[in-house]
Formats: structure tokens, C-alpha cells, sequence
């Protein structure tokens, strides 16, 4: 092995400028991890919190969770599951699990190393930025719409903020299963993109109203249900049929909610946490995929020494689907 890589460093904590190219040493061999060379990694919003120092991850450091590469132990072409040392426990991760690139070095490099039992093989027909891009979002995606809400084929479902990686990835999963999909978006272009993807509309989440506008799109009653990752709990519920499930993974609109009780008993509702997925969950995502599920839709790709172009772009709110790192 090569006595130095080249790595995406951060010194400290702070905006997109931070993200500088560097020499590093390698990861060196360990008992029960693997090195994968990487071909490429992709941005999650997950990333921009741990630039941040969100996570307080030990400084310096190299961030990233998604990637895709070869695994140097076998030769296999790979994908990467962020979700370290889940356990054996579906309902929820236990007491060791970690996302990678919180505390360890992360995918924004030539190698990264991870536990055997989180790489998979890369499923057919994706390209290596396709591949990066699935992990994350794709397994988050899959656990909240599959694993906890149970969405069924011919259910309705309601997407918050077309457009994300998030947003994209659950407009392609759904409409693989067979559920009907509405989106939200600040704009009309985001909208016809998502329908272009197999959404069957949307509604401007803009004006106040929104939930009640997106009710009408399913003839008044509701969803089945509502995936929000973006925290706006409140309004979420009010677009969802009763007895309707709400999944919600995210918080970049809004760090607190706060929901009526009574409304809320009577309205039978479910109310469902969730975040990334155990290796059942990314099993599940694979098989999926290999049933043709429709790829990760990719907004732009940068090589590995522009992250934080890359970073800058992500957080300009401008991108329509993953934004990915070429190495």
C-alpha cells in the first residue's frame, strides 16, 4: 500500500472554504475492516453539519458518509454502508453505532476503511457516481417509507421539499413499490422535475395553505402518508388522511415542533422517528435496486479537490438531486 493518500482535511470547523485537498497516511490494516479504494463520494446535508462541528468530530478531520469503490480484500466493486455497527436490533441502532465520517475519517478521500460487514456489492448497472450516491439517502429513504411506515403499493404519499437527496430518492423508491406520489417545493421547476421522476404533482409549500392544497390532490382526504424531512411536523399532519402515518427523518426547516394533542388523538395518527437503517434495511434497498428501481438522480459531479464547491453548492438550496465527488 502507497505511503500516502490524498484526502479532503478540515483544520477546524466552519464554512465550505474549511474543505481542503491534503496528503495523509493511509489506513492501515485492522482486524474485521476492510480498505476500500474509493471511484467516487457523495454529499449528504449530514456532512455540512459535521463541517460545521456539529458532531464534534476530532479535528483534524476528513468527513464523508456515502462512496462507493473497490474492496482491496476481495477485488469486489462495492457500495458503502454509513450505518456502522447497528447490532442486531431492527427497532433502533445500539449503544456503538456511528455514521461514518462522524468520528472516523470519512469517504472524501482515496481509501476509506469500514467494518467488513458494511460493504455490498455495487448493484449492476449503476456507475460508480450513482453508486456513491445511493447509501445514505437511499437506505434513510428505504427504512422510513418500507421499514417503519409500511407504505404499500396503491397508497398516496406526500414528499416534503422536492429536491433534496432525501426527496428524490423517495419519489423512485415509492414509485417502485407501486404507491402514488405527491411532492412539495418552493418553486414550479423542482415540481415538473419530480413529475418527470414519476411524481404525480405537487404544491408550492410557499403559501400557508399548503397542506389543505395538497389534501385536494388526493380528492380532500389526505395521505396514507407523509415523509418529512425537513421538521414541519405540524403542517405534515394536516395533509395526512386519519389513521395516517407520518415519517419524519430531518430538521433543516424547523429544530422544534409542537402538535395540538387533541387533534392528534383523534386524528389516529402514527408518528414515526427515523434515521439512516440497520444492514436488513440496505439489503432490502439492494434487492430494490436490482428490481430496477430507478438510479439516484445526480445534480452535478466535482472531482475530489473542489468539496468545497461542492459543499457551497449543496448549501446554495439550488441542487435537484445528489451532489457527488469523483476521485
Amino acid at each position: 500500500m502507497k505511503s500516502s493518500m490524498k484526502a479532503i482535511v478540515q483544520e477546524e470547523y466552519g464554512a465550505a472554504g474549511v474543505l481542503g485537498l491534503a496528503d495523509v497516511p493511509p489506513p492501515q490494516p485492522r482486524e474485521g475492516l476492510t480498505t476500500v479504494e474509493l471511484r467516487a463520494a457523495a454529499l449528504n446535508w449530514h456532512d455540512v453539519l459535521v463541517r460545521q462541528g456539529q458532531y464534534s468530530s476530532p479535528l483534524p478531520h476528513t468527513p464523508g458518509a456515502d462512496g462507493a469503490g473497490v474492496d482491496l480484500s476481495t477485488g469486489e466493486e462495492v457500495v458503502i454502508l454509513p450505518s456502522l455497527w447497528w447490532g442486531d436490533d431492527d427497532s433502533a441502532p445500539g449503544p456503538d453505532w456511528e455514521i461514518l465520517g462522524d468520528h472516523r475519517p470519512g469517504t472524501y478521500a482515496e481509501l476509506v476503511q469500514v467494518p467488513k460487514e458494511c460493504v455490498a456489492p455495487k448493484p449492476r448497472g449503476l456507475s460508480w457516481t450513482e453508486a456513491a450516491a445511493l447509501p445514505l439517502v437511499g437506505l434513510t429513504t428505504y427504512r422510513a417509507l418500507v421499514s417503519r411506515a409500511g407504505l404499500k403499493s396503491g397508497e398516496s404519499l406526500l414528499v416534503l421539499g422536492a429536491g433534496g437527496g432525501v426527496a428524490t430518492a423517495a419519489v423512485s423508491l415509492a414509485v417502485s413499490i407501486g404507491a402514488r406520489v405527491w411532492v412539495t417545493s418552493s418553486n414550479e421547476s423542482k415540481i415538473a422535475r419530480a413529475r418527470a421522476a414519476g411524481a404525480r404533482g405537487g404544491v408550492r409549500y410557499l403559501d400557508p395553505g399548503w397542506p389543505e392544497a395538497a389534501r385536494d390532490l388526493v380528492g380532500g382526504r389526505g395521505f396514507d402518508v407523509v415523509l418529512d424531512p425537513v421538521g414541519d411536523w405540524a403542517a405534515s399532519i394536516r395533509a395526512l388522511r386519519p389513521g395516517g402515518r407520518l415519517a419524519v427523518l430531518g430538521a433543516s426547516r424547523a429544530e422544534q415542533a409542537t402538535l395540538d394533542s387533541r387533534p392528534y388523538y383523534f386524528g389516529q395518527y402514527s408518528l414515526l422517528g427515523t434515521t439512516m437503517g440497520s444492514p436488513r434495511d440496505f439489503s432490502g434497498l439492494l434487492r430494490l435496486m436490482d428490481q430496477g428501481a430507478s438510479p439516484p438522480v445526480i445534480d452535478r459531479v466535482y472531482p475530489l479537490e473542489q468539496a468545497a464547491q461542492a459543499h457551497t453548492r449543496m448549501e446554495s438550496g439550488e441542487a435537484f438531486g445528489k451532489i457527488v465527488l469523483e476521485i
